[in-house]
């Protein structure tokens, strides 16, 4: 018998095209991404809409990693509003909902929403996010998520490829090791911070 051979996966987004808008979340979670898609021949464009980072300091740092690393590619970069009031709003009355939970989903929605409408005043057909790259995130939570936001907007799509797979996780962290990026211990919002806090106390 002879050996069957392993197909390697070959990276294409919905409708072929080659240009896509990536909603980065941070440098760590969009290295590899960019990366993959590089390596395919597409050509991403970096959306940064995080309203929900806390504080603002945390929030710039991340911000400027993805600037750092975007220049350093020779790839554009575009900053979105730190729309924080209207971050609180969404999230209110979920202040105590555990990670993966309705807060999430709210929050996954206004960054997406926002993302989806620059996709759409910018000519972009595709668009995608490194908030589905973590393994700390529901996957399936995200990509619904997208496709809500995605659904607004006739002939837009929000790409659901699995990032992580096929090395993709391992790849992230090597880059991040390779491009020395801050790595957070949060996913960002201000009650993730205090439940991340809460768990180091109980931890000693």
């Amino acid at each position: 018998m002879g050996r069957t051979q392993k197909k390697s996966m070959v990276l294409i987004p919905p409708g072929g095209g080659k240009q896509v808008l990536l909603h980065t979340c941070c440098a760590p979670c969009s290295g590899a991404m960019i990366e993959a898609m590089r390596n395919a021949g597409i050509e991403p464009t970096l959306f940064f809409y995080n309203p929900n980072i806390h504080p603002r300091r945390e929030y710039e740092i991340r911000k400027e990693e993805n600037i750092r690393y975007a220049r350093a590619q020779g790839i554009p970069f575009f900053d979105g509003d730190y729309d924080v009031t209207e971050w609180f709003v969404r999230a209110r009355g979920l202040e105590h909902e555990p990670e993966r939970g309705e807060r999430c989903s709210r929050c996954f929605d206004l960054r997406f929403e926002r993302s989806a409408l620059f996709a759409h005043e910018n000519g972009f057909a595709v668009f995608t996010s490194s908030l589905g790259f973590s393994r700390w995130k529901d996957l399936q939570q995200v990509n619904e998520s997208g496709e809500r936001a995605a659904s607004r907007y006739p002939g837009l799509i929000y790409w659901t490829h699995n990032w992580r797979k096929a090395g993709g996780q391992q790849r992230g962290v090597a880059i991040s090791r390779e491009e020395k990026f801050y790595r957070q211990n949060y996913c960002g919002c201000i009650y993730s911070l205090r439940d991340m806090r809460e768990r180091q106390r109980a931890a000693g």
